[in-house]
């Protein structure tokens, strides 16, 4: 099943968990060598910066330093990607631009976009804020345009402050923040994949009035897209004929609005009043066609037709008053209130009567609405040390009607989630060389649903003590060394704990199903994961601009979260069916090694060309301790993850030229006894050229996905007498995108 044209070596400490290595492939050797051969090489080399003409380019370099010295006197580890490297690849959605960063992989095939992880670890264990507040129910990071946002940043270790429901890290996006003296943006963009058109237009507007400042952002899209998958199956199942293949393909198409705003006006003695208002809307329609074909008798074919609609409507809005108490106190108050709306519809209609397929409706609507009121009191005491304090408050109540095909209103829920936060923290100077961080940090989660008129109920309750310390060995250089030892959590989300009865589309309650196509229910006596966290990282901050850090990290987690299949009697069948739920089967552990290196060439080679280098390679390794070798990984964890890019401004020309390959190996995870999976390799290549015309207006070409490649995934049940696999493979395609951009 696994493809062997690339295993990974692991780093030498990592060995008493991964047994013998094997070599790296070429390409991938060379972007290590990179991450670990140029610090030498730029500490052997004085820093030859050549004679600059270019003003607007000394202006885009000042912009990355400011980045760069925002992350440098953090005494949390943060990595801070501004404006400058966000629009820099011409990327049309966020997730292409998060992929790229350091530890940060997207699951899904190529270019159809996924959830966000950090250090390859699955749902959950990444935070994803919003502007520091948690991100609204229903809302996907991929949704987002980079347009919209002003910078990106990245903690490897949670803080008091930002939460602790991050044991593999946070990310933390910041939207667009007003500038008066700039003008409008306007992006207007055509692209092509598979012979499908799609437009987008972005506009930014800064205002310019006084004392009201700020931006506004709209973002509109018209795509279509195609999609193309083969899934075949393989049994010794009795009873269930599921030797066959199905071939599945449709063509979408999405239509949406986005638009948020900043608002700020600031007042006398340090009082401001920050309005960020936040509104989408998306229509999706697909039709589609499956064929299904019998493997051990070919005659026997089938095909559905599939009609799928949906609906999302979200608003929200997010507010903060500031005031300055004295000299050296300061109140914030944050709130947040939003609704959001969604409705979908899919149809499956069979042509044929030779019960390959099945006729099914899947219907699903749900409405979440969400508060939040934060308080956080800051205080500058003379000896160096900075308090901060705070409460946090959050509800979130969700009403859901949906078809699970299991009569009455089974598929129905109403649940709702309190969340109560208190916390202090102290960030001080012990002297030149050192730097400090305590804090701890306490929440209290009560989860509440009700299903088919039972209730369920789930509350848990966490302490998170955290501590982070910064050394610069010389604090006239600029390397430094940082430490960390904290505790993170990840809770069971709603569905987790409470979810309806969701049947398998193609396998009718009135039989049987599949072990890899199970039913699915919640749990509402799960407990939260618990994680003991250590960082270490070191990194050299380049005279010139650029970076160079190397991450070392390992979590120990209690009580992990992971669905467990198995055949079970129910009252919704009478027969035996295959049932899917989350569980808490005991410990695991993880860890890793994190390199980055971004750079000017001429840095290190004083005869080289000024092209800026932008890469990072990550080792990840873990093993869930209940379940047995080899492979019992944590779910979607890669062995590896790597980026190599670079961008190279034509002298004479105003042209820039630049790229990056993404890549992330295959691997196998054992989630059982019983259970395992197979995630194909993903190999991105995304290069662009931008025309500069004039200061205000510039042609940018992007191609992303240049060398497509299909996309395989695959699930296996085997008890040692029985098995079933299933094994998908998604089509992918080239993407090429033309874009106006003007300032205005």
């Amino acid at each position: 099943m696994r493809d062997t044209s690339f295993t990974p070596s692991f780093p030498s400490f990592f060995m008493p968990l991964t047994g013998p290595a094997t070599p790296l492939s070429r390409v991938f050797v060379a972007s290590a060598a990179v991450c670990l051969a140029v610090p030498v090489a730029l500490a052997q080399t004085p820093s030859t910066t050549p004679e600059v003409t270019d003003l607007g380019q000394v202006e885009i370099r000042g912009n990355r330093n400011n980045d760069t010295e925002v992350r440098r006197e953090s005494t949390a580890s943060k990595i801070v990607i501004g404006r400058e490297e966000i629009e820099k690849q011409g990327d049309a959605t966020l997730g292409d631009v998060l992929k790229r960063l350091p530890g940060v992989t997207v699951q899904g095939a190529p270019g159809r976009g996924g959830a966000i992880r950090m250090r390859g670890l699955g749902s959950g264990y990444t935070q994803i804020l919003l502007d520091g507040e948690r991100m609204p129910p229903g809302f996907s990071v991929d949704s987002l345009t980079p347009e919209q946002v002003e910078r990106i940043e990245i903690l490897r270790a949670p803080t008091a402050e930002t939460g602790s429901r991050a044991i593999a890290g946070t990310i933390n996006i910041v939207l667009r923040e007003g500038q008066r003296a700039n003008p409008d943006d306007l992006k207007i963009t055509r692209s092509q994949e598979h012979g499908q058109g799609s437009n987008q237009l972005n506009w930014v507007h800064n205002l310019k009035t006084e004392p009201l400042g700020g931006t506004f952002t709209l973002s509109a899209m018209d795509s279509r897209r195609a999609d193309d998958s083969v899934t075949e199956s393989h049994s010794t199942l009795p009873l269930i004929p599921v030797d066959q293949v199905r071939m599945s393909e449709s063509e979408g198409h999405r239509q949406g609005v986005h638009a948020n705003a900043r608002l700020q006006w600031k007042g006398e003695q340090g009082k401001s009043l920050t309005l960020t208002p936040f509104l989408i809307y998306s229509e999706y329609a697909a039709q589609g066609r499956i064929d299904a074909r019998r493997l051990t008798s070919p005659a026997i074919t089938d095909t559905a037709l599939t009609d799928n609609q949906s609906r999302y409507a979200a608003a929200r809005l997010n507010g903060q008053w500031s005031q300055r108490l004295s000299a050296d106190d300061r109140l914030e108050v944050r709130f947040g209130l939003g609704q959001s709306k969604y409705d979908q519809q899919i149809t499956q209609t069979a042509v044929s009567t030779t019960a390959l397929l099945a006729n099914s409706l899947d219907e699903q609507r749900f409405t979440d609405r969400s508060t939040s009121l934060n308080g956080k009191w800051t205080r500058v005491l003379e000896n160096g040390h900075q308090l901060v304090s705070g409460l946090e408050h959050e509800g979130v109540r969700r009403v859901e009607e949906a078809s699970a095909g299991a009569g009455d209103d089974s598929g129905n829920l109403k649940a709702s989630t309190a969340r109560w936060a208190a916390y202090t923290q102290d960030e001080f100077k012990i002297n030149p060389n050192w730097s400090a961080y305590a804090g701890v940090r306490y929440e209290s989660i009560l989860t509440e649903g009700q299903v088919s008129e039972a209730l369920k109920r789930n509350q848990s309750q966490v302490w998170t003590p955290l501590l982070h310390a910064l050394w610069k060995p010389d604090p006239a250089k600029r390397d430094q060394i940082r430490m960390s030892l904290t505790r993170s959590y990840k809770t069971p989300t709603l569905y987790n704990l409470v979810a309806p009865l969701r049947y398998s589309r193609d396998y009718p309650i009135s039989g049987n199903n599949v072990p890899t196509q199970p039913d699915r229910v919640g749990n509402p006596d799960l407990r939260p994961e618990l994680a003991t966290g250590i960082d270490l990282g070191f990194e050299r901050y380049l005279e010139g601009g650029g970076v160079l850090s190397a991450n070392v990290f390992r979590r120990n987690i209690k009580d992990l979260i992971r669905y467990q299949t198995s055949l079970q009697t129910v009252n919704w069948s009478n027969q035996a069916r295959w049932v899917s739920t989350p569980q808490n089967v005991g410990d695991a552990v993880t860890q890793g090694i994190e390199l980055e290196a971004k750079f000017r060439l001429n840095q290190a080679w004083a005869e080289a060309w000024p092209v800026d280098i932008r890469s990072n390679v990550s080792f990840f390794h873990s093993k869930v301790k209940a379940v047995p070798g080899p492979d019992n990984r944590l779910d979607q964890q890669p062995s590896m993850t790597a980026n190599l890019g670079a961008d190279y401004r034509l002298r004479g020309m105003p042209l820039t030229l630049g790229g990056n390959v993404n890549w992330n190996p295959d691997y196998d995870t054992r989630r059982s006894q019983e259970q395992f999976s197979y995630q194909g390799v993903k190999r991105v290549v995304d290069v662009y050229g931008l025309w500069r015309y004039s200061a205000a207006t510039a042609l940018r070409l992007t191609v992303s996905n240049l060398l497509p490649r299909d996309y395989l995934t695959a699930t296996t049940f085997n008890n040692g007498t029985q098995s079933e696999t299933a094994r998908t493979t998604d089509r992918n395609w080239r993407n090429v995108q033309l874009r106006v951009e003007m300032k205005i």
